[in-house]
């Protein structure tokens, strides 16, 4: 069984920064694609980013792109997401997500993965 937490999330005011830590208690993390995702009261849960698990390639958003840096420490297990110029709208809980599958791809549908942390609340004020 895979356990992922997140940290870091927070208030913050629009233009802010906030960066979020998502730590695997799994020997499969350095293996597996990770994504963040996000879910904003009564929405459907929504793709923010993803690594490679060798950090070779990474996608996002477009609602996100320039803004999101997504990165991964593979000796310390954890996965980061610096958020850089927040806005209201991205405001939201935030989750770290663990692909089911070795080596993939970038995956940004939620079926891809199989594990996913309790989720961090992010806001933003204007």
């Amino acid at each position: 069984q895979v356990q992922l937490v997140e940290s870091g999330g927070g208030l913050v005011q629009a233009g802010g920064s906030l960066r979020l830590s998502c730590a695997a208690s799994s020997r499969t993390f350095s293996s597996r694609t990770m994504g963040w995702f996000r879910q904003a009261p009564g929405k459907e849960r929504e793709f923010v980013a993803s690594i490679r698990w060798n950090s070779a390639g990474v996608y996002y958003a477009d609602s996100v792109k320039g803004r999101f840096p997504i990165s991964r420490d593979n000796a310390k297990n954890t996965l980061y997401l610096q958020m850089n110029s927040l806005k209201p709208e991205d405001k939201a809980v935030y989750f770290c997500a663990h692909a089911r599958t070795p080596y993939g791809d970038m995956y940004y549908y939620t079926s891809h993965y199989e594990y996913w942390g309790q989720g961090t609340q992010v806001t933003v004020s204007s």
